[in-house]
């Protein structure tokens, strides 16, 4: 890539229709390292910006197989991809299904895989969706609509003390057992069925809202971590690409919060052979995770949380 295509690439990659600017698109690209004939996955699609980038970096005849859970997120990415048509294979599905999606689609020994972890820019600025509490919309949440139990539905069935420990451990909420006597003691009287409801119960046990951030934020988070199986789905998908990717082959991961972050870590170091781990299929690229410089954090401040790893496929002379 010549030196002045990736601020281009941003822009380009950018899907204004979806509404979600990839976040550390020069560092995946740079990490990466797409070439012409490269195969690569992307486990998140999103809007298709990553792809769009590993597309064009991977000029002329670069592949990319792109899965996500999210058909409007799907959509969307046909669209922005449509000048690669030929060259990306669009499918709906969850990630933790990455091996058995990646070999019925014919990719395997591939060269490269990004996981975006999270919540697009699109899915938190569409209320129906239920994921932010800035409007009353049905309190949903799920990352595939298609798919399983809503956020209401965990909130007004799981018990008190259940509760209070999915808020606490996924939300890191040090109120989570007040903000589970609330709820408990709420939908006792009428269920509770919308972000504002819930946001308004989670501040009421909290006190009102003190500081930046809104009180409700980590019941969200904890909710929609939940709601989506997020954790136990990185679990999963992990081992899976190390077995997709071929030798010399990268994986690179981007992560929000420290649950996620500590997973890809552990996994990283546990396949480096850190420690007392007899496995050595990863050679670790950042010693350090990368997050977003200060120009990215003014254009994108959703790209203050974010950490990127990654790590290498070893070869069998390494």
């Amino acid at each position: 890539m010549h030196n002045n295509e990736p601020a281009n690439l941003q822009s380009a990659a950018a899907n204004p229709q979806f509404r979600h600017v990839p976040v550390l698109l020069n560092e995946v690209v740079s990490g990466l390292a797409p070439r012409s004939g490269g195969r690569y996955i992307d486990g998140t699609l999103g809007g298709g910006g990553h792809a769009f980038a590993i597309l064009a970096a991977s000029a002329p005849d670069g592949q990319i197989l792109g899965i996500d859970a999210d058909p409007a997120a799907l959509a969307a990415a046909s669209q922005r991809l449509a000048p690669y048509a030929g060259r990306a294979t669009l499918v709906h599905g969850n990630f933790r299904a990455l091996g058995q999606l990646a070999h019925a689609h014919g990719f395997a020994n591939v060269d490269g895989i990004v996981l975006d972890l999270g919540v697009s820019s699109h899915q938190l600025d569409t209320p129906e969706r239920g994921f932010s509490f800035t409007a009353d919309a049905p309190l949903d949440m799920r990352l595939d609509p298609t798919q399983g139990p809503t956020a209401a539905d965990l909130v007004n069935e799981t018990p008190e003390d259940a509760l209070a420990d999915m808020i606490y451990r996924y939300g890191d909420e040090r109120g989570s057992r007040r903000i589970a006597r609330l709820i408990s003691e709420t939908r006792r009287r009428q269920p509770i069925t919308t972000t504002g409801q819930l946001a308004d119960v989670v501040a009421r046990a909290l006190g009102g809202r003190h500081g930046k951030i809104h009180p409700a934020t980590r019941t969200f988070q904890a909710l929609r971590i939940a709601v989506n199986g997020e954790l136990e789905s990185l679990e999963a998908v992990l081992p899976q690409a190390v077995e997709l990717l071929a030798p010399g082959g990268r994986i690179a991961v981007i992560s929000f919060h420290s649950l996620e972050d500590r997973i890809v870590k552990l996994f990283f170091r546990a396949e480096s052979g850190y420690g007392e781990s007899e496995r050595h299929t990863l050679a670790i690229v950042t010693k350090k995770p990368l997050e977003a410089s200060d120009d990215e954090m003014r254009r994108n401040p959703r790209s203050r949380s974010a950490k990127l790893r990654i790590a290498a496929k070893l070869r069998a002379e390494d």
